[in-house]
Order: structure tokens, then sequence, then C-alpha cells
């Protein structure tokens, strides 16, 4: 009792089944993989504990650093060309009128899409024979074979990933814009502030939370990409799109490594909370600034 009043805590009830919901689904999964990733698993009821030593193989695997280069690499070109080209066809999206929800239903399709159907579809594009892409670059006199070219492999992955996923950025983008008052329009219409000056010290300042979010959501899914490239190119030509998740399903289920594959996913679980954990703390702090 507190100033009179019966305090009720029955509503954490309501809670609970959120609670074993998510003890199930995430918390007890994580603690098997946390037990396997200090033992060797030679069979079902024979384990030898072997303390950190999947951890220091797991560091010291030179394919390991290689994959994770391209991961880095990958994820930096993704939110280098999804944040601003999201941002810029939400400027250009209709505010008002009969069209809004035509152009936002058409620009969400690619999201609907599943994601091994999305690498069916770019394999299929791709190719020279029957693809519309393939085909058009070779009309085109343009050499492209994603199946053999390192390089040609890598930007198709790349040009996968924005057509599946910048609606979620230009989606996030065009909310902001249209939580902004129409009054900041009106007061930078009397100022006579050109479009330039419009977008930099009023959109741009408004859509930061929203910008934050998407930064995050993108580098975490970018981060841990699988299916797409996998259905396309398998992680080649060799292993030049062979990214994390894809060399940790190599140890788990080709190699059957379940001790070197917990503590690898692990450290991979680990990096991606501390890469939002410290990007979240930063804007905050610029923001305080």
């Amino acid at each position: 009792m507190k100033d009179g009043k019966i305090k009720n805590e029955k509503a954490w009830l309501f809670v609970l089944p959120v609670f074993l919901m998510v003890a199930f689904s995430a918390v007890i999964p994580l603690m098997t993989v946390v037990n396997y990733s200090f033992q060797d698993i030679m069979g079902p009821n024979q384990r030898v504990f072997v303390g950190w030593e999947w951890f220091r193989e797991v560091l010291q695997n030179r394919e390991l650093h290689q994959a994770f280069l391209r991961q880095m690499l990958f994820s930096f070109l993704v939110l280098f060309v999804q944040i601003p080209l999201g941002v810029g066809v939400a400027l250009l999206l209709p505010k008002k009128g009969k069209r809004v929800s035509f152009c936002l239903v058409i620009l969400a399709m690619p999201l609907l899409i599943p994601h091994n159907v999305v690498g069916m579809i770019w394999q299929i594009l791709g190719r020279s024979d029957i693809g519309l892409l393939g085909h058009t670059l070779k009309q085109l006199g343009l050499t492209y074979n994603y199946a053999n070219n390192p390089s040609h492999a890598w930007w198709t992955v790349l040009v996968m990933d924005v057509w599946h996923w910048l609606p979620l950025v230009v989606l996030l983008a065009y909310s902001g814009l249209k939580a902004i008052p129409e009054a900041y329009y009106q007061a930078a219409a009397i100022d006579g502030a050109n479009r330039w000056a419009v977008f930099r010290h009023i959109e741009l300042p408004k859509l930061k939370n929203v910008l934050m979010i998407a930064v995050m959501l993108r580098f975490m899914d970018s981060f841990m990409i699988y299916t797409e490239p996998f259905v396309l190119t398998g992680g080649g030509p060799g292993n030049s799109t062979t990214f994390l998740s894809q060399f940790l399903t190599k140890l788990a289920v080709g190699q059957f490594d379940l001790g070197i594959a917990s503590a690898f996913s692990l450290i991979y679980f680990l990096f991606i909370l501390l890469f939002s954990f410290v990007f979240y703390n930063w804007i905050l702090n610029k923001e305080n600034e």
C-alpha cells in the first residue's frame, strides 16, 4: 500500500505467457548452444569438455577471417546504397491523393516474396539464354556470367538485396516524412527556403530516429544473409559469395562440428549485438550534444 492505494500486481500475469514463449524459443536454445560450445560432441552420449579450444580455433580460422571481411564489405555496401536511395525514393513518392496507396502497394511487393524465391528469380534473370538481365547484357555486347565470374556474382547478390529490401527503407523513410507537420513546410516557404534547405534543416533532422532503425535493421539482416545468395550462387564461384551464415551452416550441417559451430554462432551473435548497442548509444549521444 502506498499513499492509501492498494498496489495490484496481478497485471504481471498477462506478461507471463510472453516470458514463457521467449524462454522456450530463445533462452533455452541459447543455453544449449553455450553448453555445446565448450564440449566436443562425438555422439548422443559422448561428450568431452574442451574449455575455450573451439573459440580459439574459430578466431584463428583463415576462412572465417575472409568470410568476415566479405560480410563486412557487403553490409557496408548495402547501407551505403540502400539508405540514401531509400530516402531519395521516399521523397519522390506522392504525399496525397489516390496514387499514394497504389505506389506503396507496388513498392512493398518485393518484401512479400520468400527469400528462396528471390534467389530463384535472380537466378533466372541472370541467365544469358532466357533471363531478362543476362540476355539484355548479352545483346549489348557485355560479358556477364555470375556463375563463373566472382565480381559478377558479387554485384548480382548486392543488386538482388537492394531490390528485395529497398522498399523497407523507403517505407520507413516515408512514414517519417509523413509525420512532419505541414506547418514546418509553410514556415520554410515563407522564409523562401529552397528544396535542399528544406531537406537539410527540416526533413533530415526529423528522419534521424527512423533512419537509425533502418540502419540497424538493414545491418543485422544483411550481416545474417543466407538464403538468397545460397540459392543464387551457392557461395561461389569458389568462396567469393560465401558469407558468415553459410560458413556456419557448413560447419554445423556439412561437417557436423557442433562444438565449433556453436562457438562460432555465439561470436556471431555477440558481434551483431555489440554493433547494435554501440551504434544505438552513439546516436543517442549525438542527439544529446
